[in-house]
């Protein structure tokens, strides 16, 4: 099941490892973003609605 690497398996493993961490850092750091701007998003429609009487 698991292919043979050979002589270079650690260096393999090590770059798969590393493209991982990676990406979960930057789908981390876009949901944290996403979440941010969602709020701020909400606080602007909350004084545009507060502004026009809503």
């Amino acid at each position: 099941m698991f292919p043979d690497l050979g002589d270079y398996a650690t260096e393999v493993l090590a770059a798969y490892g590393a493209s991982i961490g990676l990406l979960v850092v930057i789908v981390l750091l876009s949901m944290r973003r996403s979440r941010k701007m969602r709020a701020q998003l909400d606080a602007v429609e909350a004084r545009k609605d507060a502004a026009s009487g809503k």
